[in-house]
């Protein structure tokens, strides 16, 4: 299980929370303004609600919210980046994202209430360990472009 209500403390206090999970990997939650500050070239927002892909990305086509909202897998998207969003996690005017599924991960989404990046990390010391596996982790994760005129390309898969 999850503390949230500890890790919702530290995402506060800290800006991010780094994880060890179930498989022993490492990884971090950052709040997404950290990303004006912090060059995020692998980070990816994540997401608990469909609805949420509004402050990451231009204007979606149906078929795009379709691909997102019925995928059966951990899947993690690329589209061009609303251009509002930091320039931290932008990379060629593209924002990566998931939806997380997973109900303990995205009843932590939910309570972060905003979206976070998730960054894998290396050799760090975690605040939180969990039995729990993060399904980015799954070996048979998707990757996908979304264009904003439901144009989609593989990019892993």
């Amino acid at each position: 299980m999850l503390d949230q209500t500890f890790i919702l403390a530290l995402l506060k206090e800290k800006g991010k929370v780094y994880f060890k999970e179930g498989s022993g990997k490492f990884f971090c939650l950052r709040k997404g303004a950290l990303a004006e500050k912090e060059i995020l070239e692998n980070g990816i927002y994540l997401l608990f609600d469909l609805f949420q892909i509004r402050t990451l990305c231009v204007a979606f086509s149906e078929v795009s919210l379709d691909i997102v909202e019925f995928a059966s897998k951990p899947t993690i998207y690329q589209s061009p980046a609303n251009p509002l969003l930091p320039k931290g996690a932008v990379v060629n005017g593209l924002v990566r994202f998931s939806l997380i599924r997973e109900p303990n991960w995205n009843k932590l989404l939910f309570q972060i209430a905003h979206p976070v990046l998730f960054t894998e990390e290396m050799g760090v010391e975690s605040a939180v360990q969990t039995s729990l596996l993060f399904p980015l982790f799954h070996l048979g994760t998707k990757e996908l472009f979304l264009g904003p005129e439901g144009e989609v390309k593989i990019r892993k898969g």
